[in-house]
């Protein structure tokens, strides 16, 4: 039973903390549609998310109004596209991307993952043909997200699908270069995806789920930074048990949210990602959290040591508040999208390399970071190799989400609008990585990953 007091600080929280629930994200298994012929399988995959997901929107906003909660966005994660393609007899994926952005569109949602492909141990003729398809589908697509995972504590890492994707990035950046190269804001490259993961662009349904699912990623960066803001100056343990606290509250709203939302659409409940996921507006940043721990500016010494506590604290209150964690879960650091970030990104005080020392310890990767637009295709692998070695080794999700801006320089700006925000052009190192990439092969799984 809830109390007045604890309904009346939920209500504080959405009303002027900006807590939030990011999204309900249908997953939708699409395995039955395969299909020899590339246009029965396309029509399958269109009739069989529009029949899924068709009152997905409704319901949502139907349970925002009823509980004055706001949920940002409503979205649909489907098999990865390789697996279902690979069946049909065509060497073009593009026409499954279009399928996929009219089905989205027929919904009403505001973005469907799935145009995905895992390649960790190796590539299939499929995979290769979705990889290569990637460019022209982002260009060619508005609500459609991609995603290769390209290695795992298990496998290792494929360097030639890093090798690939770095050209792939640079690909997708060329052909949305009218838009600062708004394609590559829509792919991301993972070591150790998850299968249930609700957060775009990396969200898929994976082969190990059920039919048809709903998943429900939660916000609340501005809820923690207010709490803080009532333990300045004392120990970390308070500090600790503030976020763990503050946490929990949000987890039990998504898993009400999450409730309801399995029950009126009938589809299985599967899981609340806790992540604290930012947006550009004032309020509502990581960056701001830390800052509030005692550091001047994000991007200082200290930054990792605040963010490490962040994320463990986050993940002990939601896993308190709901048996159904999973997702991704933990703390995000997208540039782009966190007004603190940007602040401190323009600063010169937030790094390429120290937002890389971040992602050891907490939720995701590099995220969302504009780079210059002749940066080489072999600098992006690289990015990536470094990136996918840190989740290789410590046994967590990375991934690489960035932005090679088309006739950009360092101290320019991207603007993509919206959730996306805006961007400053971040400097890379300038020595050469090309004899690094051009190695090939597979760097080996670590010796830890042999547990059984």
């Amino acid at each position: 039973m809830h109390n007045q007091i604890d309904i009346f600080n939920t209500l504080d929280m959405i009303d002027r903390q900006h807590l939030d629930v990011r999204t309900v994200t249908m997953g939708i298994s699409l395995l039955d549609c395969c299909h020899s012929d590339p246009k029965a399988a396309c029509q399958r995959i269109y009739d069989k998310i529009t029949t899924s997901a068709h009152r997905l929107v409704e319901v949502a906003e139907d349970i925002s109004r009823e509980f004055g909660i706001p949920i940002v966005n409503k979205r649909i994660a489907v098999t990865p596209i390789a697996l279902v393609a690979g069946a049909s007899d065509t060497a073009d994926y593009v026409p499954f991307a279009r399928a996929l952005d009219r089905a989205a569109k027929a919904t009403g949602v505001d973005f469907v993952g799935g145009f995905s492909a895992l390649v960790h141990k190796g590539m299939t003729q499929a995979d290769g043909r979705l990889v290569a398809a990637i460019p022209e589908a982002l260009a060619v697509t508005d609500v459609v997200c991609a995603s290769v995972n390209i290695g795992s504590t298990k496998a290792g890492i494929n360097m030639d699908a890093v090798r690939l994707m770095g050209q792939t990035i640079q690909a997708t950046a060329q052909r949305t270069a009218d838009r600062d190269g708004f394609g590559c804001a829509k792919l991301v490259v993972f070591c150790n995806a998850v299968e249930d993961n609700p957060f775009m662009a990396g969200a898929f349904h994976g082969v190990g789920e059920a039919e048809r699912v709903i998943n429900v990623g939660v916000s609340g960066p501005g809820v923690v930074h207010h709490a803080l803001k009532a333990v300045k100056g004392q120990p970390f343990d308070v500090v600790a048990e503030t976020i763990k606290k503050t946490a929990f509250q949000v987890t039990r709203m998504g898993q009400l949210v999450a409730r309801e939302a399995s029950q009126r659409l009938g589809v299985p409940f599967g899981i609340v990602d806790l992540s604290l996921a930012p947006t550009p507006a004032v309020g509502d940043s990581v960056a701001r959290i830390l800052e509030e721990m005692g550091l001047e500016v994000c991007g200082t010494h200290g930054t990792t040591a605040a963010l490490a506590l962040l994320n463990d604290a986050v993940k002990k209150g939601g896993v308190m508040a709901s048996s159904s964690v999973g997702g991704l879960s933990g703390a995000f650091i997208p540039v782009s999208e966190d007004e603190g970030m940007i602040a401190a990104a323009r600063s010169g005080q937030l790094t390429l390399d120290k937002l890389e020392a971040m992602t050891c310890v907490c939720s995701v990767g590099l995220d969302m970071i504009a780079v210059p637009g002749d940066t080489s295709a072999a600098t992006l692998s690289a990015i990536i190799a470094d990136e996918a070695a840190i989740g290789m080794v410590n046994n967590k999700t990375t991934a690489v989400r960035i932005i090679p801006a088309p006739g950009k320089v360092v101290g320019d700006e991207v603007e993509f609008g919206g959730l996306l925000g805006c961007a400053p052009v971040m400097p890379c190192h300038q020595g050469s990585a090309q004899d690094f990439v051009d190695r090939g092969g597979r760097i080996p799984a670590p010796l830890h990953s042999l547990r059984n």
